[in-house]
Order: C-alpha cells, then structure tokens, then sequence
C-alpha cells in the first residue's frame, strides 16, 4: 500500500515540475540569470555553453531531497528528489537530445509529439533576446504547436 502512495508522490512530484521549470524559464533564466542563459539563444562556440549550468543549479534540490531523504530515513523525501531527478532526465533527453541534438541519438523520431515539441522550441528560440519569448514549458506542449 505505502508504495502506491510513494509512487503516487513520485508521479505527482514529475508531473508539478513542469510548473517549475516554466517558471524558472520565463521569469529566471529570461529575467535574473538572463546572463548564463542567454548562450542557449545567441549561439556559441563548442559543446558546453554557460546555460549548462542550470543543470547542476537544478540538480541541487533533488540530491538534497535524495540525501536528506537517506540521512533522515525519509521514504518521502527520496521519492520527491526521485521524481525531480527523473524528470530533470527527461527534460535532458527531449531537449538536449531529441530537439538541440547535441547528442546524435533519435534523430529520426517523427511523431505528432516529437514534432510539437519542436516546434514549440523553435518558436521560442526565435527570440534572440529576453523579453517577448513564448513557450517557456517543456515537456508539456500548448494544443497551438500541434497543428
């Protein structure tokens, strides 16, 4: 029984970030931190741009969930940071992988989500700067991107 619920909190932990990387997008990477971020929209030279940081700045919460969760004997704990450490793979796979590229895996998918996906990304990367982006979420696409 206990782990329908420690999966029901995983599943609802992946799902809730979503949310939070919309936010962090839209109003942190595209507001604050618009100096680390801006080398994912203006292009670079190399493999790694300074946008990459973001990866471990958003790794932080879930180890800390992880650990804590281990330390402290909390089932709960390990399952959130587990939840966010997937859907942090997730984003890396769709984004990094299947729209950017960077690595050359599944370059060939071509299904209505693959394509909405891209097409979202691509109309927010159409905007070079911070202001007037749209399309901040990720794995959740708007029904729009899908036509």
């Amino acid at each position: 029984m206990m782990l329908v619920v420690y999966v029901g909190i995983f599943i609802l932990t992946f799902l809730s970030m979503e949310g939070v990387a919309w936010f962090s997008h839209k109003y942190i990477m595209h507001g604050l931190l618009w100096s680390l971020h801006k080398s994912h929209h203006v292009g670079h030279k190399g493999f790694f741009e300074k946008n990459d940081l973001f990866a471990f700045v958003f790794a932080i919460p879930s180890w800390l969930f992880i650990m804590l969760g281990v330390i402290y004997q909390s089932p709960v704990s390990i399952w959130i940071g587990s939840g966010m450490t997937a859907y942090g793979a997730a984003y890396f796979l769709v984004h990094d992988i299947i729209v950017h590229q960077r690595v050359k895996w599944f370059r060939k998918l071509d299904n209505k989500y693959v394509k909405a996906v891209r097409r979202a990304h691509k109309m927010h990367h159409k905007h070079l700067d911070k202001e007037n982006g749209e399309a901040f979420g990720f794995l959740i696409v708007n029904k729009k991107y899908f036509q």
